[in-house]
């Protein structure tokens, strides 16, 4: 039986990951058996909905209890220091999104884990959903696509990170949908959050619209040679599953589902909207 353990309990993720595996038992020959959170109300919380037997009083205590560890602060900017202690051990770790705070510190981290044999792994479920995978498959349909935008909820001056905070979800979607070859951003200030633009070589631009206050869901909109298309992302009955499917599969596997692209990528793109929220000006994705 794989044991996990969970860092951070203050977000609802926790709880959700526990309740799928040991509630529901929708996740075979795995359990998570420890959870640490920021307070011991949130510990408390997440164990009693995860059904998750033990608490600890600092995340160490969870070594050579476990044989894997999700991280998932709200907050990125503990991530990596959280895990830091189990990949040197060569545990796999998945780690909630965003991957990090800054990129040239997660670089010098999945360095660390690769020297330590310790698969780790990093995304938002919105990819996961139907609808997203809907709208993935419509694409070909509009032939060239010329330019795009998402939308959905974020304060770019959250405690949380700011930006950082939920702005990752549009960006990984934007990046699934349209591609990782962003070479500069710029990102305005509006009366409800912020405005986001991607800028890829091609020519193309996909509008991001964090949008402070108002609106709750995600949506994507395409627009090619042969037409537009809209989606709203809607979450599956059980939006975590798959998602989970795929963590604990690499855990077993120690296999690593996505390149390093893929977690750095985003964090990149994020330091430079964020740049570019302060200078007003473009900013060259680094």
């Amino acid at each position: 039986m794989l044991r996990i353990g969970i860092i951070g309990a203050e977000n609802s993720h926790a709880a959700a990951i526990g309740r799928l595996i040991n509630v529901e038992r929708k996740i075979k020959g795995a359990r998570v058996e420890y959870i640490w959170g920021e307070t011991h109300a949130f510990a408390n919380a997440a164990a009693k909905a995860g059904g998750i037997p033990h608490m600890v009083r600092n995340p160490g205590e969870m070594l050579g209890r476990v044989d894997a560890v999700v991280v998932d602060h709200r907050d990125p900017r503990p991530h990596l220091k959280a895990a830091l202690p189990f990949v040197r051990e060569g545990l796999p770790v998945f780690i909630d999104k965003p991957f990090c705070y800054r990129a040239a510190e997660g670089k010098r981290f999945l360095k660390t884990a690769r020297s330590h044999g310790a698969a780790v792994t990093s995304f938002s479920v919105l990819p996961e959903q139907a609808a997203f995978r809907a709208f993935r498959r419509g694409l070909p349909k509009l032939g060239a696509v010329l330019a795009g935008a998402a939308y959905g909820p974020c304060d770019p001056y959250s405690r949380y990170g700011g930006l950082f905070f939920y702005g990752i979800h549009q960006v990984d979607l934007a990046l699934h949908a349209f591609g990782y070859a962003v070479r500069r951003v710029l990102m305005t200030r509006n009366g409800n959050g912020a405005t986001g633009q991607l800028f890829y070589p091609d020519g193309r631009i996909v509008t991001l619209n964090f949008i402070a206050e108002g609106f709750r869901g995600f949506a994507l909109t395409a627009a090619g040679e042969r037409g537009t298309l809209h989606r709203t992302i809607d979450m599956d009955a059980s939006p975590y599953l798959r998602g989970v499917r795929t963590l604990v599969k690499m855990f077993k596997t120690g296999e690593a589902p996505l390149a390093d692209e893929a977690l750095l990528r985003p964090i990149q793109v994020l330091e430079a909207l964020e740049r570019s929220l302060k200078s007003g000006a473009i900013e060259k994705i680094v």
